[in-house]
């Protein structure tokens, strides 16, 4: 069994190299359809990070009266936090507001000035609340609007509905560029999966003496069939490693560009942590498209 099967491995690497040009086209194009494929999981991972980095910076901030007691406004901050759509509220005292304020605007001289001679803190104290979803900062709102808050709210600072209508406009975006890298996807693996197709088609073509004599000596079915499935599978595996190498200095090229836009993303530090993940992925999908490809011709013009 170990002879037989070493023998079709031999027999498969030599249909790879004898049809050397045709196998090289397959190859590139191959490679090219898993570049894509790449580029979609990577394009996922941008713009889940882009949505959860706008969400992040989205709140609602809510200020007191100054002469709002610490302790009602610590009871509306454990109010919140109770509600499970909550991720998260910030209590900032009227104190570390100033100090922030002046943190901010340090160097600025017209501005201590003016606070200087103001004499007393004029800033409120503040809660941000941050939802997980932007769709649930309705909730916030509902329960800010109670009769018994208002004494206490100087102002509620939101625009969770222009954020939301925001959020919703890229989602929107970002499932139109999924839809058509997707399908430009599917028309480049069909391209891929035609051309190994017919170049394992040539390949039994041109073989067909040697098969015939094969079976005349008493070659069984798997000997004779089993050197084109691995000829597909040097076509999906190859192709996987090029498309690896061919994305590895796009990605050193582009991550600048997405760190400035996203901070939080590291895109070339995401490839080549993941790089065995997205390795297993390429190649799992190029074996299954040069097997499939392969084995289409086989059962077609491989009549044994």
């Amino acid at each position: 069994m170990a002879t037989t099967l070493a023998r079709i491995i031999k027999y498969g690497f030599q249909n790879f190299w004898r049809n050397g040009w045709l196998s090289t086209a397959t190859v590139i194009i191959m490679a090219l359809a898993l570049v894509l494929f790449q580029g979609l999981l990577l394009f996922d991972v941008v713009t889940s990070s882009a949505v959860a980095s706008i969400q992040e910076k989205i709140d609602v901030a809510v200020y007191f009266v100054q002469d709002a007691p610490e302790a009602d406004i610590l009871a509306i901050r454990d109010s919140l936090e109770a509600f499970p759509e909550i991720a998260e509220v910030r209590y900032v005292s009227r104190d570390e507001a100033l100090a922030i304020f002046r943190e901010k605007h340090e160097g600025e001289e017209f501005i201590t000035q003016a606070l200087d001679e103001v004499g007393e803190n004029p800033l409120f104290g503040s809660l941000n609340v941050r939802t997980t979803d932007p769709k649930d900062y309705v909730v916030v709102e509902e329960f800010l609007a109670a009769d018994q808050y208002q004494p206490l709210i100087a102002k509620i600072s939101s625009q969770s509905q222009d954020n939301r209508d925001a959020i919703e406009r890229l989602d929107r975006i970002i499932s139109t560029l999924n839809k058509v890298g997707f399908v430009f996807t599917i028309f480049i693996a069909l391209v891929a999966a035609l051309v190994a197709f017919n170049t394992i088609r040539l390949a039994i073509y041109s073989n067909r003496e040697e098969i015939g004599i094969m079976k005349l000596v008493g070659a069984s079915n798997i000997f004779a069939k089993g050197p084109y499935i691995v000829s597909g599978i040097l076509y999906g595996f190859i192709g996987a490693v090029l498309a690896l190498i061919l994305a590895a200095p796009a990605i050193n090229l582009a991550s600048p560009v997405f760190t400035r836009l996203i901070p939080e993303l590291n895109v070339e530090a995401y490839f080549y942590d993941n790089l065995s993940t997205l390795f297993l992925y390429l190649l799992v999908a190029g074996v299954a498209l040069g097997i499939g490809s392969s084995w289409i011709a086989i059962r077609r013009y491989l009549k044994i």
